[in-house]
């Protein structure tokens, strides 16, 4: 993991085209603006997890028996 330190204002990028901005600091809280292509998909973590569960529950499991 990659650990840095930003102060309001400053942003880091990820790649070619995602922008990563610190926009407000307040207490314990950090507000982050988040600049990327729109067809890249953008969500907290836990949504992103609530998604990725639900895609597993609606694909069928693959036949594991073995047989070509």
């Amino acid at each position: 993991m990659l650990v840095l330190t930003r102060k309001v204002s400053q942003s880091i990028v990820i790649g070619d085209g995602i922008e990563v901005v610190v926009l407000e600091v307040r207490g314990e809280q950090v507000r982050l603006g988040i600049k990327a292509p729109k067809n890249v998909a953008v969500h907290r973590k836990e949504i992103y997890d609530q998604i990725s569960q639900e895609g597993r529950e609606e694909t069928p499991p693959e036949n594991q028996s073995g047989a070509s």
